[in-house]
């Protein structure tokens, strides 16, 4: 029979697609790594990975057994995180993902907080893309999120936590800096930069500009706020931006203004995702409450979600 082991092995070397880092990333020597991968490979009877000097690749079989691994591992720490239950409320590890358009300007107003009342909780913290966001909670890779809603997935349970505005953002010396705030009209025929492909932002502007009647700059997408904020100094073009990004951020600057939109102003909706499954999922559900609490006594920008 295959060990946990060798599994969590497979599944490392999956996730690099290379020995070496894949042995670092388990803490063992290369060579130990690949003796327990042919042992694996024996017990089932089958090659699960082709090796080569230039690279390395998983068989057919290998693909698919690496996803029964990874199912398997996740319902083993299910299991342990199961009889830890009762111990300990909201303590030990816990994995959490989160996009890299909200974790900066969101988790320094809770991280302190959190480890204050609760000084056993230690939290792993993983920025990345929706996607695989969400691929990896689903695999066990990731115990909840903080995410964008709505979210799909029979097997996902959410809380929500709070809406955040979305600023309208252009240079100084453009007209919608010198208002309060920006009509509706006001967006029509304006070029908006977006995040790249891939980002929930880049979803949401681009219907926002269909809405208004503006012009998304496909040609000019950004990688993060922070280039959005710059090319929209340049007079590129104008952009949306979180509100948590611009209490962060834009403060410090004075290359751009920000300004909200009057009428049915634009905003993101965020809240906590977890497997419905999981052995923790009551405290998730503290933990979100106690989230929300610490947004509402420190983030007036936002409005919370019970």
């Amino acid at each position: 029979m295959p060990t946990l082991k060798q599994l969590r092995y497979l599944v490392a070397v999956a996730d690099t697609l290379h020995f070496r880092r894949a042995a670092e990333l388990s803490h063992i020597s290369q060579p130990t790594l690949s003796g327990q991968l042919r042992e694996l490979e024996e017990r089932l009877g089958v090659q699960l990975v082709e090796r080569s000097r230039a690279k390395v690749l998983l068989t057919p079989m290998g693909k698919e057994v690496v996803t029964r691994a990874r199912s398997i591992l996740r319902d083993v720490q299910d299991l342990i995180d199961l009889t830890k239950q009762g111990q300990t409320v909201l303590g030990g590890t816990l994995r959490l993902g989160v996009l890299s358009s909200l974790g900066p300007y969101l988790l320094p107003h809770i991280l302190p907080e959190l480890h204050q009342t609760y000084p056993e909780l230690k939290l792993y913290v993983r920025e990345g893309l929706p996607n695989n966001l969400l691929n990896d909670l689903e695999e066990g890779g990731l115990d909840f999120l903080i995410f964008p809603l709505p979210v799909k997935g029979a097997d996902l349970q959410i809380a929500k936590l709070f809406r955040e505005p979305l600023l309208i953002t252009a240079a100084r010396d453009h007209p919608l800096a010198q208002r309060e705030w920006a009509e509706r009209s006001d967006l029509k025929g304006e070029v908006v930069l977006a995040l790249e492909r891939g980002h929930r932002l880049h979803d949401q502007v681009r219907e926002l500009c269909e809405t208004y009647g503006a012009n998304l700059a496909f040609d000019y997408e950004g990688t993060s706020l922070d280039t959005l904020r710059q090319m929209a100094a340049m007079g590129v073009g104008i952009t949306f931006l979180p509100a948590l990004y611009v209490r962060s951020e834009i403060p410090r600057e004075d290359d751009v203004i920000a300004r909200p939109l009057r009428t049915r102003a634009p905003s993101r909706t965020l809240g906590m995702v977890w497997r419905r499954y999981t052995a923790r999922a009551e405290e998730f559900v503290a933990l979100a409450g106690l989230m929300r609490e610490i947004i509402k006594s420190r983030l007036p920008e936002v409005t919370i979600l019970s």
